[in-house]
């Protein structure tokens, strides 16, 4: 063993030489107590290895893994998949479906920016079929408005993240909001449409997602089937809400703030049937916590629930509990599903239910008290093109991030539990029978 003694060479990123060794987590107090005696290094290796910084939060999934990268008002957006299936039929139509979905310019309930969208990929796929490597898919911006951004970049828009990036970066890209607009997530939305397609056609498994609440107008639970709900009916309106009856009090509601240069914000509701069960793991992993971090890493949420959720507080263990039953096919099912499809952080094969809350929109048309950047107090209008209300929109994207859960959760299952042969007595495949067929 060889001795050697620490480096003096400031640590990358740390200000006035703070944190100077290349132990940068070391307090100076704590390098006093080190000796060239007590620090002992192998002899094979003659280099230190270089510690580095690497920016993180634009990359989700571990086995199916999804990286979206752009800005609002630059030159495009998109994402790079890593981890797809190799053979999987695939081209730019599965994704353009869920893109146009949830494109600007749809609605007069959306925001008035004028986007076709339109992808293309790049990378990962040949003569029709993934490769295996990686996907990459980009859509270009070409309604770029950034003058409408001038003010905005002088003063911060109340309760945007135009203040919370330039304290933590110190610099941002003013332009839309950067990487804090929803335009970003059309990375996202694009890299779900191949997770939604992968998991119909190996275990069956279907995302659908729609508007529940805008507002005030609250649709009441019980009145949409979750098993017979078809994108049909969620698609059949401008808000996406399968109820014909309350999809027009929304919309009149969202019309009604519109008009003043306001917003409302709501609640988007998600389902998920044929889950195969034994997703998710014990303890940090648990499938609800996944989804919970998925669905709230989506721009303006604010809140989710699982299952019955806050209201299933009001209930006593007796009312609340899943009791167990067995169906005419012989398989273990529960009579109600308080649980939203989910217990001990695995799915237990039942519809998986869950509701994402969206705040109002941030940038409004209406004078707001708000601070410069040089620390000055003033009033901003904002201009540019905003949704008075997210949740429309927000429906493909909540579909998105659930189905990328959701796929990444397949492949570790089968992984760890089905390589080998199941108990079949008390497992299931995750492949189910009536999905086989489908397969290429």
């Amino acid at each position: 063993m060889a001795s050697s003694s620490l480096s003096t060479k400031p640590f990358l990123g740390a200000p006035n030489g703070a944190g100077s060794s290349r132990f940068g987590s070391l307090l100076p107090s704590d390098l006093r107590n080190f000796t060239s005696s007590t620090l002992q290094f192998s002899a094979r290796h003659s280099h230190f290895r270089k510690l580095e910084i690497q920016a993180v939060g634009s990359t989700y999934g571990t086995n199916f893994r999804v990286t979206t990268f752009g800005e609002s008002h630059g030159g495009g957006v998109g994402c790079i998949i890593d981890g797809c299936p190799a053979r999987l039929p695939l081209c730019e139509e599965d994704m353009q479906v869920d893109l146009d979905r949830r494109r600007p310019g749809q609605s007069r309930i959306t925001t008035p920016r004028k986007e076709t969208d339109t992808c293309t990929i790049y990378s990962g796929v040949s003569d029709g079929l993934t490769t295996g490597t990686p996907i990459m898919v980009k859509v270009p911006n070409t309604d770029q408005r950034g003058k409408d951004y001038s003010e905005m970049s002088k003063a911060y828009r109340p309760s945007h993240a135009d203040a919370t990036y330039d304290f933590k970066y110190g610099v941002r890209s003013v332009q839309g909001g950067g990487r804090s607009s929803a335009r970003e997530t059309i990375g996202r939305v694009a890299a779900g449409a191949v997770a939604k397609k992968i998991l119909k056609l190996y275990s069956g498994t279907e995302v659908f997602a729609y508007v529940s609440q805008a507002h005030k107008v609250v649709l009441p639970e019980g009145l949409v089937d979750h098993e017979t709900l078809t994108l049909e009916q969620i698609e059949s309106n401008i808000v996406r809400c399968p109820d014909p009856e309350y999809a027009e009090k929304m919309i009149a509601a969202i019309d009604a703030v519109r008009v003043k240069g306001d917003s409302v914000g709501g609640v988007v509701t998600c389902i998920v049937r044929n889950v195969p069960r034994g997703l998710g793991t014990p303890v940090f992993d648990k499938l609800e916590a996944e989804l919970a971090k998925a669905a709230m890493s989506l721009p303006a949420t604010k809140g989710f629930e699982i299952g019955s959720g806050f209201s299933g507080t009001f209930l006593t263990g007796s009312e609340h509990n899943d009791e167990f039953f067995r169906d005419e096919h012989g398989r273990i099912r529960t009579r109600t599903n308080r649980s939203g499809g989910i217990q001990g952080g695995i799915s237990n094969g039942e519809i998986i239910t869950m509701r994402v809350a969206f705040k109002p929109t941030s940038t409004i048309g209406k004078k707001q008290n708000t601070v410069t950047r040089d620390k000055h107090e003033t009033e901003l209008i904002a201009r540019g093109r905003h949704d008075p209300c997210v949740v429309p929109r927000a429906v493909p994207m909540v579909e998105s991030m659930v189905a990328l859960v959701l796929v990444d959760q397949l492949m570790a299952q089968y992984a760890q539990n089905q390589l080998f042969p199941i108990n079949s007595d008390l497992q299931e495949s995750v492949l189910k029978p009536e999905s086989a067929n489908m397969l290429v």
